[in-house]
């Protein structure tokens, strides 16, 4: 019995993948669970054009995500931030801090897909990697300063 994965199952495939399983284990537990969907002609064909079309979302979504990064490579950021004496940040500064600065700058940039190579703790200068695309990954410098 051929099936349609509507998601991915971890000892069967990834989602959007054809697999022959026995019929009782389709009918009775993929399909009832919504995992999976007979793999029909019309369904086949409903998948191949999805994932055509996905692919050139995907492409789309990769190009522009590599026009940022390459606009990426020149900036610099600075963030400010309360800091004692010896330079220790009373605080933290995180990736909302990053994502405003550099949506100040022009980018628009999702806080979930920045993160630090090292936790700035305190003043001075640190990288933040962007992930961009799970294929395009920029590493922006940034300066902690105390305000």
């Amino acid at each position: 019995m051929e099936i349609i994965l509507k998601q991915d199952i971890k000892s069967l495939g990834e989602k959007d993948d054809i697999v022959n399983v026995k019929p009782g284990y389709g009918r009775n537990y993929l399909i009832p669970q919504g995992f999976g969907q007979l793999a029909t002609p019309s369904a086949k064909k409903v998948l191949a054009e999805n994932l055509k079309q996905a692919a050139f979302k995907q492409d789309k979504i990769k190009k522009d995500a590599e026009g940022i990064a390459e606009r990426l490579t020149d900036v610099k950021l600075s963030i400010g931030a309360k800091a004692g004496e010896t330079g220790k940040i009373f605080g933290a500064v995180n990736t909302i801090m990053i994502a405003d600065a550099l949506k100040a700058k022009g980018f628009e940039v999702d806080r979930r897909r920045i993160t630090f190579e090292t936790e700035p703790k305190m003043v001075g200068e640190y990288i933040a990697n962007l992930n961009l695309h799970k294929e395009v990954k920029v590493k922006v410098p940034f300066e902690v300063v105390a305000e």
